[in-house]
């Protein structure tokens, strides 16, 4: 008898693993495990037969540690404090050019993004959210959460140049954010999860 992706899932489950995990393991989305996993009775049995399912060792990410940005050309631009009043604010003022930024904290990369508009207003966003901006509403609550528990989020920037493939133009900032998000564990990048 052959298990279908969602015994897998029911199996993992079983064995307590984080749905983030065993999405990762099964390469599927994570609302995919979370709703057959969430679905089930966790304390029943599946089967005595469970077919393991191989993790590649290309699906384990390592954590991006700050050297290695800074060997790519990322240098320390500013740093994530909190007001008196609570608020997110910059220790110093951050460059108005397009790039990548990352926030970093305890020696170790837990964001990177790209700034289309300039790395100034895209870190701007992230301290005065909009309504309707998720994102910008998620890692400001992450931002005050953390700088809540220490003293500070350092902020990394690089702005690689834009060139070309094949005669078709190639945005460096957006290349260089999507290659760190697909080689790295970034906890608060959601497509770094998997």
């Amino acid at each position: 008898m052959e298990l279908t992706k969602a015994d897998h899932i029911r199996a993992l489950a079983a064995d307590d693993l984080e749905v983030a995990e065993f999405a990762r393991r099964l390469d599927i989305r994570y609302q995919q495990a979370y709703n057959v996993a969430k679905g089930e009775n966790r304390s029943a049995t599946i089967s005595d037969v469970v077919v393991p399912v191989p993790i590649a060792p290309e699906s384990i990410k390592s954590p991006l540690p700050v050297e290695v940005l800074i060997a790519g050309g990322f240098s320390l631009a500013s740093r994530w404090l909190l007001s008196a009043d609570g608020d997110l604010v910059l220790d110093m003022p951050v460059p108005k050019a397009i790039g990548v930024y990352s926030f970093v904290k305890d020696g170790f990369a837990i964001y990177v993004g790209v700034a289309t508009v300039g790395v100034h207003k895209r870190l701007y966003a992230y301290g005065k959210p909009g309504a309707s901006q998720r994102t910008n509403i998620r890692l400001n609550a992450y931002l005050k959460r953390e700088l809540g528990q220490s003293g500070s989020i350092d902020i990394y920037v690089a702005t690689p140049p834009d060139m070309e493939w094949n005669g078709l133009p190639v945005h460096g900032a957006a290349g260089v954010e999507l290659g760190l998000i697909n080689k790295y564990m970034l906890p608060w990048n959601m497509r770094s999860a998997g």
